[in-house]
């Protein structure tokens, strides 16, 4: 138990008030209720089949769905699909919607995942989706085994004119030749290359040391302009013509001052789960990411993802069952909360908790901010009318991907609400 000392003191001293103003107010209402038959079948599956644990599940129905969208939305544009490897961290996971999606890009984030990934994938073609300290760059090629040929199938993501010098140093002292892709600033201000002269320092770079760098390409992420700003900054419309503004520009700079360096087969990789779709209105770019939009957790319940559905869940068991909330030190008085809120009537401790997710079934359940949160044993409340027993299962929906499916061990593939496999996650 992890009782969250403010609030708790708070609310003690606060009790007096609650009841003198109590008259004034209206009940909270009764916002219980039983599974949906979708979570009824998941949760009798998990009772027969299930490690009864923590547990991140993935619906390979949904999934299928999801993948589906995203490839007809890249078909209509005539791109590639780069899939994000950090918002998917797992290999089968990756395998799998790479073979249904027909595409073996990946954009990797992370020095371990990239030594896995070229074992796994040695067919891949990787992009790093940040720039690496040079020493890691140099732990990849230290233990890397295998038949992936970095120099032919790996792009390094480099932002400033520092980090080639870095990164030309390397290879230098490896005696190879690195692919080098550049960050472009198309917008979200996040680092990246964000004037002409800049670029023209690492074009000519590259151009002066063709024995060690090539270049492969540019990056241009755009994710805020399908996540929604407020409209004094601007429409969505508005903010991508301006990134494909930036864009262009320099792609022209590359082309005229640069001409050498320019060929068809370069990758021009923009877009992000949000902003994906908008990119069937440009022909510049060659191919875009999307890694968490094939799961659709809370934080990307955008409008441009409408028609994606959520595809993985937290599913974990009710250890305890304890009746109407009751706070350390108040004891009786607890009642209080309860007769106030209705939706504090029931009680249960979950196996686990306090993860980045938000509870989906059965509806109607929510912490307890007084309490406190824990990753123990997490105190749950709910009406009458939500009805679970010990050992039904929780669900929540992630907020996020890239770090919540880390936290579960093996995922748990789901098809027609029956477990098919489990896949680990990378480590």
């Amino acid at each position: 138990m992890a009782i969250n000392r403010r609030n708790f003191l708070g609310g003690v001293v606060g009790v007096g008030a609650l009841l003198a103003g109590v008259g004034a107010l209206l009940r909270p209402g009764d916002r219980g209720g039983p599974y949906s038959d979708y979570f009824r079948a998941l949760n009798q599956e998990l009772q027969r089949n299930g490690p009864m644990r923590p547990l991140l599940l993935i619906d390979l129905d949904r999934l299928d769905h999801n993948i589906d969208v995203v490839m007809q939305s890249v078909k209509r544009g005539g791109k590639q699909l780069r899939l994000v490897e950090k918002s998917l961290p797992s290999p089968e996971l990756l395998a799998y919607i790479g073979q249904r999606a027909g595409t073996q890009r990946l954009m990797s984030f992370h020095q371990p995942f990239l030594n896995h990934d070229a074992q796994r994938f040695p067919g891949a073609d990787i992009l790093l989706g940040k720039p690496l300290p040079v020493r890691s760059a140099e732990l990849f090629y230290r233990l890397h085994k295998g038949p992936f040929d970095p120099a032919r199938q790996l792009q390094w993501l480099l932002d400033t004119p520092e980090h080639m010098q870095q990164y030309l140093a390397l290879a230098q002292g490896l005696g190879t030749r690195l692919r080098v892709n550049i960050e472009l600033d198309v917008g979200l201000h996040r680092g990246g290359v964000a004037d002409t002269a800049t670029l023209g320092q690492m074009l000519g770079l590259i151009r002066a040391n063709a024995q060690h760098l090539e270049f492969a390409g540019f990056m241009g992420y755009d994710p805020f302009v399908g996540m929604g700003v407020p409209g004094i900054l601007g429409t969505a419309d508005e903010l991508f013509a301006k990134v494909m503004t930036r864009y262009n520009g320099y792609v022209d700079f590359t082309r005229q001052q640069f001409s050498g360096l320019w060929h068809d087969g370069l990758t021009l990789n923009t877009a992000g789960s949000p902003s994906y779709r908008m990119h069937e209105r440009e022909s510049l770019s060659s191919e875009v990411s999307v890694g968490t939009a094939m799961l659709k957790p809370t934080h990307y319940d955008l409008p441009s993802l409408a028609e994606h559905v959520p595809a993985a869940y937290i599913a974990t068991p009710v250890v305890k069952r304890t009746g109407a909330v009751q706070i350390p030190a108040l004891d009786g008085k607890s009642r209080l909360f309860s007769w106030w809120d209705t939706n504090q009537r029931e009680t249960y401790f979950i196996y686990g908790g306090n993860w980045m997710a938000e509870f989906e079934s059965p509806p109607g359940l929510q912490s307890n901010g007084l309490y406190g949160r824990s990753s123990n044993q997490e105190m749950v409340n709910g009406s009458a009318a939500v009805g679970l027993a010990v050992d039904d299962q929780v669900f929540l929906r992630p907020t996020q991907t890239e770090s919540v499916l880390l936290q579960f061990g093996d995922l748990i593939a789901m098809r027609g609400g029956k477990i098919v496999d489990t896949w680990p996650v990378y480590s």
